[in-house]
């Protein structure tokens, strides 16, 4: 029979260098670099008071490192994080065996804020120090992420009142209940029970009247829509993903397409994306270059977007949502989304009767007549009708037809305070008005070379997200606030632009 060594892994104490244990060409040994070395970490120095009197704080390098690390494993924690740093040897080696609290290393995340913004320009720095960034394109998305908030709690103002009012009817009539059992004999069991219900919907019912009183206003969007509160992270918002409607933030990457260092990241409470295009762009004003393409998917699109980046001279490529449909390579693909977005489906409803469409008219375009299903002629209205740009025939139907057409359920959408019906057929655009922003940015992307230009967006920023949501296990967001979860976002690709360096610069 073989015989074999004892290999005996039981606890011991060992004679370890924890400098060798920063292997170069590792991440740890880039981060230790960077954090100990060239990166001035001096703006930290303001959170301490102890000069003269006071315990000796952990340097913010070494937190800084620890946490870094720790992301860069999927760590997020700070428990967690704390228990590596007594048992983990490379972590040890990022602590110096100093291992600090889990309060220590909580309270510095939280605190982060805008402390991190000079940290992330520095890495930056030295990546383009490096030749890491290119500047040639710079690929735009975001991706949807649940927080630290409840789904539960989100709703408007008028929403939360009708909330409070049931509860405080339920608790007004177990009391009256409970009033009008006094006569009978006590049941102490179920009197408790009934007291506790009570005492939680009153309490429910206070939380609610407190939020509302705190929040005399409306959340609302960038065009005054009211959005969605949440009592538990009023920043954040609800928004529908792939794998349902979620309670969190999105968070926005624009990523270089040399070597995908990250130059631009930022959270945002929002599912509308077209609206952060134009502050992300001008987060990249000190690093990008005049030839600088931006390119961005068709969440990003909208008239008032294109107007701000050629108005500013930003050359940039942005999808619109019929992109593909005029694509031949997709005629044949099946639809991109087979679900509904939950919290935003203008799919028409299987069970309502079909309305009459423009189609279903009978439209004489030299006679400029118009004939109605039910064979009455409608009226032409004016005589050159222009709508955004592009010139219409339209049309209205007599009260003395449309009143009494049997018809009417079927050919109004409200028969029952519309009096008659328009319909309008568009004969081409506006010979003297300009062509629009999207209308210009839909030519230049349907040629070879847009199309081709355009397809490397998606193989620039997806990667960066695969890393940063498989290889480190981003699930979620763990704070609250939007400066706090930006500040946790700035992390997680700080360690993606790190890693860049500890795989392709000199630092390694």
């Amino acid at each position: 029979m073989a015989h074999y060594k004892y290999i005996d892994t039981n606890p011991r104490f060992l004679a370890v260098d924890l400098a060798r244990q920063l292997l170069p060409g590792t991440f740890e040994h880039a981060l230790h670099h960077l954090l100990s070395g060239p990166i001035d970490l001096s703006h930290f120095d303001a959170r301490f008071r102890n000069d003269d009197t006071g315990a000796p704080a952990y340097p913010p390098a070494t937190l800084l490192q620890i946490v870094l690390f720790a992301y860069a494993r999927g760590v997020v924690s700070s428990r967690a994080i704390a228990r590596q740093c007594e048992e983990h040897v490379t972590f040890i080696a990022l602590c110096g065996d100093q291992a600090p609290h889990f309060t220590t290393i909580a309270r510095f995340i939280r605190t982060l804020g805008a402390d991190i913004a000079p940290v992330f320009a520095a890495v930056l720095a030295i990546c383009d120090q490096q030749g890491l960034i290119g500047r040639e394109m710079f690929a735009i998305d975001g991706v949807k992420l649940p927080s630290n908030a409840s789904k539960r709690t989100s709703g408007t103002r008028a929403e939360f009142e009708r909330q409070a009012a049931k509860l405080e009817a339920a608790a007004t009539q177990m009391l009256a209940r409970h009033r009008a059992n006094d006569e009978r004999p006590p049941e102490p069991d179920l009197d408790a029970k009934d007291m506790q219900r009570r005492t939680r919907l009153e309490r429910d019912a206070g939380q609610l009247r407190a939020w509302l009183a705190a929040h005399p206003d409306d959340r609302r969007g960038a065009k005054g829509a009211i959005r969605k509160s949440n009592r538990t992270d009023n920043e954040s918002a609800k928004m529908a993903t792939s794998k349902g409607v979620i309670q969190g933030y999105t968070g926005v990457a624009v990523v270089d397409a040399k070597t995908q260092i990250i130059v631009a990241a930022a959270a945002h409470g929002t599912g509308s994306e077209h609206e952060l295009l134009v502050p992300m762009v001008q987060a990249t004003d000190s690093v990008r270059a005049e030839t600088t393409l931006i390119t961005a998917d068709a969440g990003y699109h909208s008239e008032a977007n294109l107007r701000a980046l050629a108005t500013q001279g930003i050359d940039a490529l942005i999808a619109d949502g019929d992109l593909r449909r005029r694509d031949a390579r997709f005629a044949t693909q099946v639809a991109q989304h087979a679900t509904k977005d939950p919290l935003h489906d203008k799919s028409a409803d299987p069970e309502a009767p079909r309305r009459f469409q423009p189609a279903d008219f009978q439209y004489d375009a030299a006679a400029r007549t118009c004939v109605c299903p039910a064979g009455k002629a409608l009226y032409r209205k004016g005589q050159s009708n222009v709508t955004r740009g592009f010139v219409a025939e339209h049309f209205q139907g007599a009260k003395r037809d449309c009143l009494p057409c049997v018809l009417r359920a079927q050919c109004l959408r409200h028969p029952e305070r519309t009096t008659a019906r328009q319909v309008a057929f568009f004969r081409g655009r506006e010979r003297t008005a300009p062509l629009t922003h999207s209308a210009q940015m839909k030519a230049r992307i349907d040629t070879p070379t847009g199309r081709a230009r355009y397809a490397q967006c998606f193989a620039t920023v997806e990667p960066v997200f695969g890393n940063l949501r498989h290889n480190k296990r981003l699930a979620r967001f763990t704070l609250r606030s939007q400066a706090k979860v930006t500040a946790q976002w700035t992390l997680f690709c700080l360690v993606h632009n790190i890693e860049k360096l500890a795989h392709y610069g000199a630092t390694a």
